[in-house]
């Protein structure tokens, strides 16, 4: 059976199965059939959304499948997806349900289900969900003119950042300026009220959606624009966030770059001289760059490395009672507050650190040299796996050769896509950039 669900929840272009509105009710439906046997009771379900133009409507039909299965949906609008995930807790839901492609085009959309723990569904619910869309016949949904339940929609929202704001209530932002890029997406009403609530003077831009401007030329795929911004406004700190703001991307006051990665190294360090820092250890992915790893081992602090997703990055985070863990995309989880990755909470977590050791980003980020780095995604038409291809699996060997352990290659496909990403870190730019895309291009007339 076609799996539908990958590391990071359902994804892909709406209107077009699974995303159309037939299989979203399905998928409420199935849903809430499962919730509704397990606890013996009705369900009870909260949804938020994204600013896409789509959002709207699967969210109408997630619901309208949903109660027709005798749940109750609630939604909370347009919102992030760690918001509703503390939702989902802090009013004793029984499952979140976010609507959001992340930091993918507008056209795309997608579901993320989180259990009040800020765990995602299991990957047997997600098999049953699964079993069902395939089995849409026995599915008989009633049409009706559904209207999703939003009336508490702004109680809901103020209460996430009355949340954040009380998490760090001894944070003073007074006479600091800081660059705000919300990507037209789900942060941007929250974001400017949250810093504005620290004293902060803010300047935010993308923050007008359309429904089609969803990270376009925008936001942590876009860090251009907010490096320009900080040097432009002198501020003290930019940050960028993706469209459903549950990562972050920052940069610091002489407009560099600070990703995943640095925060990590930043909070790490922040964490240990607090005498917080569990286990001395960090948890990473294997994409996080090697340059991390020798700066942490310089401080005797262990990086543990998980496959790509934050899934795995959590499932370790639990399984070592570890204090933090992200990837250098800027999905950071600190699990002793959330178990999900929160744009927010890392943008005020990484303010708390400089302002605490009276320091500014760029002097908190020293210790830590990245090195060279090269990602190419390649359209495949399948996804078999790499070891299995000889020409794929020679031009691999080559290179590790070549790298000589001075250096990474990773292999692997994306979770949500049909691309194999290949990943190289080296000493040399140019050298790694012409075996990425010699490997890319045996790769395409392989897959393609």
């Amino acid at each position: 059976m076609k799996k539908l669900f990958g590391t990071d929840g359902m994804r892909g272009l709406a209107g077009v199965f699974p995303l159309d509105e037939k299989t979203i009710e399905i998928i409420g439906n199935s849903l809430a059939r499962q919730f509704r046997e397990k606890l013996r009771r009705k369900p009870r379900f909260i949804t938020g959304r994204d600013t896409r133009e789509s959002g709207a409507r699967i969210e109408t039909a997630f619901c309208q499948g949903a109660e027709a299965a005798g749940a109750h949906c609630q939604s909370a609008a347009i919102i992030t997806t760690p918001g509703v995930a503390f939702l989902a807790k802090e009013f004793d839901f029984d499952a979140g349900i976010v609507i959001s492609a992340s930091h993918n085009p507008f056209a795309d959309n997608g579901i993320k289900i989180f259990l009040p723990t800020g765990k995602k569904i299991d990957e047997a619910i997600e098999k049953e969900i699964e079993k069902d869309v395939f089995e849409s016949s026995r599915f008989q949904i009633p049409d009706s003119k559904f209207k999703v339940e939003n009336s508490k929609a702004v109680e809901m929202q103020n209460q996430y950042l009355n949340y954040l704001a009380g998490e760090f209530e001894t944070l003073s932002l007074e006479n600091f300026k800081m660059v705000i890029d919300c990507a037209n997406g789900a942060a941007s009403s929250l974001a400017p009220k949250l810093f504005q609530k620290f004293g902060a003077k803010v300047v935010a831009f993308n923050c007008e959606p359309t429904g089609r401007n969803i990270n376009e030329n925008c936001g942590s795929l876009h860090l251009e624009n907010v490096q320009k911004k900080v040097l432009e406004e002198k501020a003290d700190f930019g940050v960028a966030f993706d469209g459903d703001a549950d990562r972050s991307l920052f940069v610091d006051e002489k407009g560099n770059l600070v990703d995943g990665d640095a925060v990590l190294w930043i909070m790490a360090n922040h964490l240990q001289a607090g005498g917080k820092l569990n286990n001395q250890t960090i948890v990473a992915t294997v994409m996080s760059n090697i340059g991390l790893e020798i700066a942490l081992n310089s401080k005797n602090i262990k990086l543990l490395r998980t496959a790509v997703g934050d899934r795995y990055v959590l499932q370790e985070l639990l399984k070592t009672d570890s204090s933090i863990g992200g990837e250098q995309s800027g999905h950071i989880i600190f699990p002793n507050k959330s178990l999900v990755g929160d744009g927010l909470m890392t943008t005020l977590f990484l303010l708390e650190a400089l302002r605490e050791n009276d320091k500014t980003l760029s002097e908190m980020t020293a210790g830590f040299s990245r090195f060279p780095q090269i990602l190419v995604n390649v359209k495949v038409k399948e996804k078999r796996p790499f070891e299995e291809i000889a020409e794929i699996a020679e031009a691999a060997a080559k290179i590790e050769n070549q790298l000589g352990g001075k250096g990474r290659l990773l292999l692997r496909y994306s979770g949500t896509e049909n691309l194999a990403r290949v990943m190289i870190e080296g000493e040399n730019q140019a050298e790694i950039e012409a075996q990425a895309n010699h490997l890319a291009e045996v790769i395409r007339k392989s897959l393609s």
